[in-house]
C-alpha cells in the first residue's frame, strides 16, 4: 500500500529540487522530495564556489582557439583536466559541446540564460528572509584577478563585453585589489570587480535552511531510489525507506543523475557531467579573503568558507562516475600558494562535484513530452547554486497554470528532439 497520497514527489534534495518544492508548496501543492542521501545538499550543491552569479551573462563554453584546444588536450590548460580514459565514452557529449559553443551559439545561449540570472538573487533572498538564514549570504561581490598584461586585456575584453547588459564591473589596479584584498600576493597585478553578486560562505547550510523551511511548512524529505519511479493509474510512484508513496506528478531534479531515471523511460537527452573538486585550507598567519577569488588564467576560484578557504578548481572532462583523482587539484595547488598565503589542507581527501551539463549550457525546465505530470528541472551546468530557486519558481509556475514570470520557451526539452 502506498505510503501517502500527495499532489508532487521531487526527485532530488540540492538547490534545484529544494527550491521547486519549497514554490510548490508556496502554491498549495502538497509535496515530498524524495533522495538516496536522505538530507538536502549531500551532492554538487554542497561544493561549489559559493557565488549566487547576478552578473553571469555568457556561459562556459568550450573554446573555439586552437591553440586553447591543443593546450588542453595535452593538459597544459590549468583551468580543466581531461580523464584519457574517459575520452570513448565521453567524445560524442564534447563534439556536441563544441558544436554549440559557436560564437552565434555562445550569444543565442547567453540571451536565453539571462532573464533567469537576472531574476535568480531576489529568490534567494526571498528564500533566506523566511528561513532565517540571511546571515550566510554576502554582498561583497567577488573578484576575478589577472597576473600578466594578456591577463589584464583578456579582463577589460569582458568587461566591455558585459556593459550593454548592465553587469556592474569595475577593473582594479593593484593599488585598488589590495585596498579590497590585502593578503593577495603580488602576483595578483590587478583584477575585476563584480559587485552585484552575493556569496555565501556556507552553500551546504545555505541549502540546507531552506530545506528546513519546506518541512517546516509541512514537506517530507525522505530517503528512497529515484530509479523506482514508476507510472500508474493515478500518476506515480515511488519507493522510500518509510514505504511507497504515490504521487500526481513528479518532478526529475536530479542534477547530473537525471539520465538514470529519464533514460528507462525513453528520454535520451544529451546531459554531460563536468566534474570539479574542492579542498579546504588554513590561512597562514592573520591573513584574511573577504569574498571569493577567481585567478582568471588559471581557473579556479578561492572562497573564503566556513570550513576554511575553499579551492574550487575548474573542470575535469571524465566519466560521471570514474573514481576521483587529486590531479586536478594537485596541479593547481602550488599556484593557488603563489596567490594567497595557503597553510595546511583541512580535508582529509578533496572533494568531488558533478556539474551537469547540456551542450547549449542552459538547463531544461518544463514538462516531459510523452509523459503526462512528468517535469523536468536539470542541466543548470556552473549555476546550479544561482539558477535552483528562480528555475523552481519557473517551473512551478508551469505547473500550477500561472502566467510565467520568464518566457519557458528556450529551457525546453524539446530542443533535443
Amino acid at each position: 500500500m502506498p505510503l501517502a497520497k500527495i499532489d508532487v514527489v521531487v526527485l532530488g534534495a540540492g538547490i534545484v529540487g529544494v527550491s521547486a518544492a519549497l514554490h510548490l508548496q508556496a502554491r498549495g501543492r502538497s509535496v515530498a522530495i524524495v533522495d538516496r542521501s536522505g538530507v538536502a545538499a549531500s551532492e554538487t550543491s554542497y561544493g561549489n564556489t559559493g557565488i549566487i552569479q547576478a552578473e553571469a551573462v555568457f556561459p562556459y563554453m568550450f573554446p573555439r582557439n586552437l591553440s586553447e584546444i591543443a593546450l588542453a588536450t595535452l593538459n597544459r590548460d590549468p583551468r580543466a583536466q581531461i580523464r584519457y580514459s574517459a575520452l570513448p565514452a565521453i567524445s560524442p557529449w564534447v563534439w556536441r559541446y563544441f558544436l554549440a559553443s559557436s560564437p552565434q551559439g555562445r550569444v543565442s545561449s547567453a540571451k536565453s540564460a539571462r532573464p533567469l540570472v537576472a531574476a535568480a538573487l531576489p529568490e534567494h533572498r526571498a528564500f533566506a528572509a523566511a528561513a532565517g538564514s540571511e546571515a550566510l549570504l554576502r554582498d561583497d561581490g567577488w573578484i576575478k584577478i589577472y597576473r600578466t598584461e594578456r591577463g589584464r586585456q583578456a579582463a577589460l575584453a569582458d568587461v566591455e563585453e558585459l556593459m550593454p547588459f548592465g553587469v556592474a564591473a569595475r577593473m582594479l589596479d593593484r593599488g585598488a585589489l589590495i585596498t579590497l584584498e590585502p593578503h593577495l600576493a603580488e602576483a595578483a597585478a590587478g583584477g575585476v570587480h563584480f559587485s552585484d553578486p552575493s556569496t555565501t560562505s556556507d552553500p551546504g547550510a545555505l541549502v540546507n535552511s531552506y530545506a528546513a523551511l519546506f518541512v517546516k511548512g509541512g514537506g517530507q524529505l525522505l530517503g528512497g531510489d529515484a530509479r523506482t519511479l514508476a507510472s500508474s493509474a493515478d500518476g506515480w510512484t515511488i519507493d522510500t525507506q518509510r514505504g511507497q508513496l504515490s504521487a500526481r506528478e513528479a518532478v526529475v531534479a536530479l542534477g547530473a543523475w537525471s539520465s538514470d531515471v529519464l533514460e528507462p523511460l525513453g528520454y535520451r537527452f544529451p546531459l554531460g557531467a563536468k566534474r570539479g573538486y574542492h579542498m579546504h585550507y588554513s590561512a597562514k598567519g592573520n591573513a584574511t579573503l573577504t569574498r571569493p577569488v577567481n585567478d582568471g588564467e588559471y581557473g579556479y576560484v578561492l572562497t573564503p568558507m566556513t570550513h576554511g578557504i575553499r579551492l574550487t578548481t575548474g573542470a575535469e572532462f571524465a566519466r560521471r562516475d570514474d573514481p576521483p583523482s587529486s590531479a586536478h587539484l594537485d596541479r593547481l595547488e602550488p599556484v593557488a600558494r603563489t596567490l594567497f598565503p595557503l597553510a595546511e589542507r583541512r580535508d582529509p581527501q578533496p572533494w568531488l562535484g558533478r556539474r551537469p551539463c547540456l551542450p547549449d549550457m542552459l538547463p531544461i525546465i518544463g514538462p516531459a513530452a510523452r509523459h503526462k505530470g512528468l517535469w523536468l528541472d536539470f542541466g543548470h551546468h556552473h549555476l546550479g547554486l544561482t539558477l535552483g530557486p528562480i528555475s523552481g519558481r519557473l517551473l512551478a509556475e508551469m505547473m500550477t497554470g500561472e502566467k510565467p514570470s520568464i518566457d519557458p520557451r528556450p529551457y525546453s526539452g524539446a530542443r533535443f528532439g
